[in-house]
């Protein structure tokens, strides 16, 4: 909803802040010029209270969109799910809900916000008050992600600090320190993964036993296609991406699972004893993995710089009026609901937002209420003539399509297949 990467008709456009258009009462100001002088003096006002900034450049955008959307999951969620659900196979549902889910609310959410040039809550407010609650859902969801991302990130500091040796901590166990039970940011943090993730696919491929472990990455298990569970964990993740964010979780299976078939082969046992996901990957299975090669400090170093830069990118707050006592509050609330995350059992905690707070059934209630909302309430014809609007033309009949009857309908059908049956229910 904060910014605008336009991907259809297998082309990319970029809205900038110099087309924007807002709205009032669902219509464009060009067409409003015909209203009382009072009404003109009101949005005005408005207007001044309500000023956004705009882009430098489009590669400053562009760069700031790459950094929000790529986060966490490319790395340790889509490659162990590809695993885990049939390999290759899994990329047949992946890419029908991209098309068909991914990119169509992706592409409606960003248009919105640029249209609107208000923030999450009040664009939905503009278009149609009775949905003002999808804008307080993503927001609840944004919290969730607020919670837990910092934990992901305060670990990925400490393995980062603990790097700088000659030898890994994390390789040997004995030490004394042992328990006795055993904007101008963007052109760095939005770059710098990408870079780390190419040297690491390039060293991955490079070790014995690569092979091994990509072809267990992409064979196609076609049996997994009958299972019902392989399809709301595809429609999950790809809610959440759109092509940046999917080459990018692509790209990272071939440097997680080549490093893990590199370690699977120094261990003489199979890939799914080293496979792993969320947090076991990125702070067990790959840092192992890591003392295995030459170097080991080096690149420990660059995969938890990779995570640092991952996490703060997708934990950026934008300025604005009066929203430093608000932003204050959240932080506070965000750091102490953290500490949770901290304690014995802290990991099942963070386990459960990781797995439904940000995800899940939360993400398909969303995409279809936004759906209904821009295809049937506010009218796709009416918001299409808004796009027109900013970037000149109109965009393909397909996406239309998807808000109005495919996406809903994937999505409900999706969330059915994940409702337990009532005859199934425990007594």
């Amino acid at each position: 909803m904060q910014n605008v990467f336009v991907l259809f008709s297998g082309c990319c456009t970029v809205m900038t802040a110099e087309k924007t258009i807002p709205i009032i009462n669902g219509k464009p100001d060009d067409v409003m010029d015909s209203e009382a002088s009072n009404t003109n003096l009101v949005r005005s006002n408005d207007r001044k209270v309500n000023e956004r900034g705009h882009w430098n450049n489009k590669i400053e955008f562009v760069l700031s969109v790459a950094g929000e959307i790529i986060g966490l999951g490319n790395v340790w969620r889509f490659p162990y799910l590809c695993y885990k659900n049939g390999g290759g196979a899994f990329l047949v549902p992946y890419v029908i809900f991209f098309v068909c889910c991914g990119i169509p609310v992706f592409f409606l959410e960003t248009a919105l916000g640029q249209f609107t040039s208000e923030g999450g809550i009040t664009c939905w407010r503009k278009v149609c008050p009775l949905f003002e609650g999808i804008g307080y859902a993503t927001q609840v969801i944004e919290i969730h992600l607020n919670v837990y991302y910092i934990i992901i990130l305060a670990w990925a500091i400490f393995y980062l600090f603990n790097c700088f040796t000659a030898d890994l901590p994390w390789a040997s166990c004995g030490h004394e320190w042992n328990t006795g039970e055993a904007e101008s940011v963007v052109y760095v943090t939005a770059t710098f993964p990408y870079v780390m993730l190419l040297i690491l696919l390039l060293r991955g491929v490079t070790l014995p036993g690569a092979a091994d472990g990509i072809k267990f990455y992409l064979y196609p298990d076609m049996s997994r296609l009958s299972d019902p569970q392989i399809y709301p964990v595809s429609l999950r993740d790809c809610l959440m991406l759109c092509c940046l964010n999917s080459g990018t979780s692509f790209i990272a299976g071939f440097a997680i699972f080549s490093v893990l078939g590199f370690m699977a082969y120094e261990q003489n046992v199979p890939i799914e004893a080293v496979a792993e996901s969320g947090p076991g990957l990125a702070f067990i299975a790959y840092p192992k993995a890591v003392t295995m090669m030459p170097l080991s400090p080096l690149w420990a170093c660059l995969f938890f710089m990779m995570l640092i830069f991952l996490g703060l990118d997708s934990q950026t707050f934008r300025r604005g009026y009066r929203r430093e006592l608000l932003i204050l509050c959240l932080s506070i609330v965000s750091y102490f609901l953290g500490l949770i995350m901290l304690t014995e059992g802290g990991m099942y905690v963070f386990q459960l937002f990781d797995s439904y707070g940000a995800s899940g059934m939360c993400l398909l209630f969303v995409a279809i209420f936004e759906s209904i909302c821009i295809g049937w309430v506010y009218g796709s014809d009416r918001f299409y003539t808004n796009i027109e609007d900013m970037i000149g033309y109109r965009p393909i009949f397909f996406i239309k399509w998807c808000w109005m009857f495919l996406t809903p309908g994937i999505c409900t059908r999706i969330k059915k297949l994940t409702t337990p049956c009532p005859d199934l229910k425990m007594r």
